[in-house]
């Protein structure tokens, strides 16, 4: 990444864009999380993955933070990448996730009732999928690289 505006501009326009849950208050509190620095990682499916055709985070990859209005607010850098079943997700992932969760059985309920809802339902294609302790998960670990928030530029949405 440059330091220079227009050239800032240029590379976060060809960055993927990293979006976390749906756009509404859900997104907004994760995307405030990772901008206070509270979030470092997410979870993902490997079914969302492979719905999208899309190949797994690695270390190295960037990508530019949405917030729900699609404004891009901050690049973000790949640390760490771990695919484990459910039932493997150790607490350090779960705090470490910045949503304010004690430990894994209440990260795991919180992460269940999202992936279990409509909204991801019909995202992945399947009105019965449910999670359960084989699901395969994408563990990610990411740092802000560049904060987007004050870039003129950065107003408006993404095309």
């Amino acid at each position: 990444m440059t330091s220079d505006p227009t050239s800032l501009a240029a590379d976060v326009a060809e960055l993927p864009k990293a979006e976390f849950a749906f756009p509404g208050p859900l997104r907004d509190r994760l995307v405030a999380a990772v901008l206070d620095g509270s979030k470092t990682a997410t979870t993902g499916l490997v079914a969302e993955y492979e719905r999208e055709g899309e190949p797994l985070p690695a270390v190295g990859d960037r990508s530019v933070l949405v917030d729900s209005e699609d404004r891009p607010v901050a690049v973000l850098e790949v640390t760490g990448v771990r695919v484990v079943p459910l039932a493997r997700v150790d607490t350090a992932h779960a705090v470490d996730e910045g949503e304010g969760y004690a430990g894994v059985a209440e990260w795991r309920a919180g992460h269940e009732r999202f992936w279990g809802s409509a909204e991801m339902r019909a995202a992945l294609g399947d009105a019965d999928f449910a999670v359960d302790d084989a699901t395969p998960v994408v563990l990610e670990r990411f740092r802000v690289v560049a904060d987007l928030r004050g870039a003129v530029w950065a107003s408006a949405p993404l095309a």
